[in-house]
């Protein structure tokens, strides 16, 4: 299975009876979303940046941050060959290549970041860093800090006394890394949803050092009233499940049933009616158990969905999510009163990529976004992508815009 529409036909032809052993992809479709047609050719090594003391955009000190980093292709002599990708929210830095050959899967961009492709590492030198806060705080190769994080003064995990952070936290964390590397220009910041933000949050708080933008299913220049609502939709299971405790279950049973639920949501939010159709339709999870005959009989998408989650919720952080989701809500470009002068500030020429289906991130929010750059004298245009799968999309069909990426970095 090199792609999407060949794991859709393959899914598509097992019977209800062997759902369990979709399990592994069904995860990395929907939770992990990448799963491409080829590797980037090099290891890739997992670094670590660190600094001693944050100030972030609340007004309150982080100590001891540390975020993992990735990095393909050479920085070249005057450091003005750089490009940046920002991930989205259940992502990580792991944006192409294999950490070991034997890896089951490739970074979730890696059909687009590589020797030839669009995003080329034989002209540019490409990094890709963890977020604050980043949810996969169980996962060997993500280094993050956050609430789980041992807060030195205290010797105890932060919990939610951990200052709560925003997407231009992310982005000023991510230009103290630029500045220890040495680069003096970003030739494009590109990401995908949450990444798209960030991408736009470059522009504006850094606009000479970045030359281009690609936001991937953006949101525009702020979070509207109906993602933030849909955004605290995500927590609310987190903060039903008693486990959770107000955020204080460090060294008790952490609330993975109020996780599991919230990454449910997030993953059919990010996806399409289309998509589901096609994936599943309305076969039964068990042959022999119609969920006419007893409440605990469910369907093939509830029963997958379900242990994806549950699956995945083993290396996330429920404290890690909420900041995520509220880091989202907060984000607003430059943290103007009027976005105009978000938009203003901003040199960089923008490439707005867009997914038909997408429930999420509609498209026009991209519409309205590239009108409003052109109104103000921008350079901005708006694409989209082939594919009928959503928000998620922007991951899994990036190739289908592959040329478009490619003339636009390099035209």
């Amino acid at each position: 299975m090199t792609d999407l529409k060949s794991q859709i036909s393959f899914f598509s032809s097992i019977r209800s009876h062997s759902i369990k052993s979709l399990l592994a992809c069904i995860a990395v479709i929907t939770l992990y979303a990448p799963l491409q047609a080829r590797a980037y050719e090099d290891t890739v090594t997992k670094e670590v940046f660190e600094m001693p003391l944050f100030n972030t955009v609340g007004g309150q000190v982080i100590r001891s941050v540390r975020i993992g980093y990735e990095s393909y292709g050479r920085l070249n002599a005057k450091a003005d060959n750089a490009i940046l990708i920002c991930h989205f929210l259940t992502g990580t830095s792991h944006a192409a290549g294999k950490y070991q050959a034997s890896d089951p899967q490739a970074g979730y961009w890696d059909s687009i970041i590589g020797n030839g492709k669009p995003i080329d590492t034989n002209k540019y030198f490409v990094l890709s860093s963890d977020t604050l806060v980043n949810l996969g705080v169980g996962d060997p190769h993500v280094v993050t800090t956050g609430p789980s994080s041992i807060n030195p003064l205290t010797g105890r995990n932060y919990g939610l006394s951990f200052p709560i952070v925003t997407i231009q936290d992310f982005v000023r964390v991510q230009k103290a890394l630029a500045d220890k590397l040495g680069i003096k220009k970003f030739v494009l910041v590109m990401g995908a949803s949450m990444g798209a933000m960030q991408a736009i949050e470059w522009a504006t708080d850094y606009p000479e050092m970045v030359e281009r933008i690609i936001p991937v299913t953006s949101s525009g220049f702020e979070s509207n009233a109906y993602l933030i609502q849909t955004l605290h939709n995500w927590s609310y299971p987190i903060m039903m499940d008693p486990a959770w405790n107000h955020g204080d279950f460090y060294g008790k049973h952490p609330p993975t049933r109020g996780l599991s639920q919230a990454l449910t949501e997030v993953t059919l939010s990010s996806r399409s009616p289309t998509w589901a159709q096609k994936l599943f339709a309305n076969r039964i999870a068990s042959e022999g158990q119609h969920p006419i005959q007893q409440w605990q009989n469910k369907y093939a998408i509830e029963e997958t969905f379900a242990q994806a989650a549950e699956a995945r919720s083993k290396i996330s952080d429920a404290n890690h999510f909420l900041y995520l989701v509220r880091a989202q809500q907060l984000f607003k470009a430059g943290n103007y009163a009027d976005i105009q002068q978000a938009i203003e500030r901003v040199q960089a020429k923008a490439l707005f990529i867009s997914a038909p289906s997408d429930l999420l991130f509609f498209p026009s929010y991209a519409t309205s976004t590239v009108r409003a750059l052109k109104e103000a004298d921008k350079s901005a245009r708006q694409i989209e992508l082939v594919g009928s799968g959503g928000n998620l999309d922007g991951i899994t069909e990036i190739e289908s815009v592959a040329d478009e990426i490619r003339n636009f970095i390099e035209h």
